[in-house]
């Protein structure tokens, strides 16, 4: 199976609901993320996705890595992605300001239970939610 790889960011606010975002075209909601450049370590990556996509300017050493996860692509079928996975804390006014942007069609502040209900990535569904509903994601 083809790989693709990307890094990915368990975004949660200060209520502790998770930024999820929807791509154009796409029906699965995700964590936002994306594909590195050349050159790029995974947590530059993530934090320059999280500026094009949701507009979010994040220092680099507020993301917490998580480890790699690996999972049925969503949006690519025959594809397996490979996700650097990040979580990081956002204050109210950084949440506030979050905004869909670039190629996200959708952004959406849910609950985990939320989550469940609506139509997640596998990565998502099987791997990142798992670690939000239980409580072991290192703290802020």
């Amino acid at each position: 199976m083809t790989s693709i790889h990307v890094c990915a960011a368990i975004i949660l606010g200060p209520d502790g609901r998770l930024l999820m975002v929807r791509k154009r075209d796409t029906s699965a909601f995700l964590q936002p993320g994306g594909k590195p450049e050349p050159g790029e370590t995974p947590v530059q990556t993530i934090a320059r996705e999280l500026a094009e996509e949701l507009q979010l300017r994040i220092a680099p050493e507020r993301f917490v890595p998580l480890g790699r996860f690996d999972e049925q692509a969503a949006n690519e079928p025959g594809f397996q992605v490979i996700a650097d996975a990040f979580v990081v804390y956002l204050t109210a006014v950084e949440a506030a300001s979050a905004t869909a942007s670039a190629e996200i069609a959708e952004a959406r502040w849910l609950t985990a239970t939320e989550a469940l209900e609506v139509d997640l990535a596998p990565l998502s569904r099987h791997r990142f939610l798992p670690l939000v509903m239980s409580g072991t994601l290192p703290s802020r």
